[in-house]
Order: structure tokens, then C-alpha cells, then sequence
């Protein structure tokens, strides 16, 4: 992926923000703040272990710039190098497709 399409998934985060606000009533919250206020909504929904923890952040980080992080983006940089997903998923025990669900679904929930 290169960095056109990173601004243009950037932009269609942008759009779909300012659509779901006028629609629903959403406050306007940029999509990094969203991804900032899913990655601590994920933390403390339990004990996660340190490596655990620093794995979130790190999703985070990577949501931010990709805006979709599925288990393809796992295999390819800067995952890949890591472990990718075999690795990552085993950090998580198995768990790291609900992982990444709920980072999803942290994000785009009503922030009113």
C-alpha cells in the first residue's frame, strides 16, 4: 500500500465520520482519537499481559496509519518480520481475531 492510499483511506475515515456524526448525532471525533479511545477501551476491559499490552498499542499504532488492519495486514509489514499473524495470534492465545474485532467495533461505536 502505498501513501496515496493511505490518504485516500484516511480521507474515507474522514468522510465517514463527518457522515455518521450528521446522520446519527456522533460528536466529530477524528478517526486517531477514535482509534486512541478504542486501544484504552480494549486495555482495561481485562489482565492482559505486558507483551499483550505493548501487541495492543501496537495494533493501535498500525490502525491509525492503515485504518484497516485485517489478518492479511498482519502478514505484511511491519507484522511480518514479527511473526505475523501466527505469532501474534499465539501472544493472544488463539484470540487475537476478537482482538482486532474489538478494536473494530471500539472504533466506530457511538462516542455520545
Amino acid at each position: 500500500m502505498g501513501l496515496r492510499d493511505v490518504h485516500l483511506f484516511r480521507s474515507a475515515a474522514s468522510i465517514i465520520g463527518y457522515i455518521r456524526q450528521a446522520a446519527i448525532g456522533d460528536p466529530l471525533v477524528s478517526y486517531a482519537e477514535r482509534v486512541r479511545h478504542a486501544v484504552e477501551a480494549i486495555l482495561r476491559k481485562r489482565q492482559w499481559t505486558d507483551v499483550q499490552r505493548k501487541w495492543i498499542e501496537r495494533i493501535g499504532r498500525q490502525l491509525e496509519l492503515q485504518i484497516v488492519v485485517d489478518r492479511a495486514a498482519f502478514d505484511a509489514e511491519p507484522f511480518a518480520s514479527l511473526g505475523g499473524w501466527p505469532r501474534i495470534d499465539w501472544v493472544f492465545n488463539g484470540e487475537l481475531e476478537q482482538v482486532v474485532r474489538d478494536l473494530s467495533e471500539k472504533i466506530w461505536k457511538k462516542v455520545g
